[in-house]
């Protein structure tokens, strides 16, 4: 892979970002109506439990770890959708550049704008309920990470489905990430679900992001083995979804570029 293609790539979609501003809403206006709402719902919920001082807290770190997640998956595939919709990957692989150097770049723009979306998430709270998401001290960026992880294999799977069907899929692009939602337990603890919804969560790497993080909330500590089984699952889903979203680009070539819609 060469870097300067990367970043032709890169440098592409950052000046698009710059002249579309559904793409900056899209990146500011959603993580801050969450913030908004939970943080309300959260006073709310205090009222009637006033030794609960960190419920707010729960809700507004889940809000904007949960965005992390979903930024990095879903700027991935819009990229590609942009793309498909503007009939423009046949244009963008009759250039040297590789699938693997696109594909870098647009997680690296995934990075980006997830970790803006923390610095505006985290002033949000901050300004509003007096929240300092950054008293998760030097396990933050390790929660980033790992939740940043799964957003790159989702976005994988689903740009792959993509690849292979078209535009006509592109929904999975807003829901799939949701469907994830209820087995990660972003806002409360696993104890309280079901026995085989708790089975399925264990093979949901965000589920032990976020009940480390209220361990470390509520208890002062955290259990590392917990993080090393999410970023096993992570590398192992990582490397599956990058295997598939390499077939599914091979299977194009094979039926050609421009047939993709």
């Amino acid at each position: 892979m060469k870097f300067h293609r990367i970043y032709a790539i890169l440098l592409r979609h950052i000046y698009n970002l710059r002249r579309s501003y559904d793409r900056l809403t899209d990146s500011f206006y959603w993580v801050a109506l969450d913030l908004l709402i939970w943080g309300i719902t959260g006073l709310y919920f205090q009222r009637f439990s006033p030794d609960s001082q960190n419920i707010v807290f729960v809700l507004i770190s889940g809000v904007i770890l949960w965005n992390i997640a979903y930024r990095a998956q879903i700027d991935l595939n819009m990229s590609i959708l942009e793309e498909i919709w503007n009939k423009n990957l046949i244009n963008i692989f009759v250039s040297p550049i590789k699938f693997s150097e696109w594909i870098s770049a647009l997680i690296i723009l995934g990075v980006i704008k997830s970790i803006v979306t923390l610095f505006f998430g985290s002033l949000i709270g901050f300004l509003l309920y007096k929240i300092n998401i950054y008293n998760l001290s030097f396990h933050l960026p390790v929660f980033i990470l790992l939740l940043l992880m799964t957003g790159w294999w989702l976005g994988f799977f689903i740009s792959g489905i993509i690849l292979r069907y078209g535009s006509k899929v592109q929904t999975l692009a807003w829901t799939l990430v949701w469907l994830l939602s209820p087995f990660s337990a972003i806002y409360y603890p696993l104890s309280i679900l079901p026995d085989w919804v708790q089975k399925i969560a264990l093979f949901v790497p965000t589920s032990y992001v976020f009940e480390q993080g209220r361990n470390l909330l509520f208890n002062g500590q955290v259990d590392y083995s917990k993080l090393a089984i999410s970023f096993l699952l992570n590398i192992a889903y990582i490397i599956a979804g990058m295997l598939f979203i390499r077939d599914s680009f091979k299977k194009v070539l094979a039926k050609g570029l421009v047939k993709i819609y």
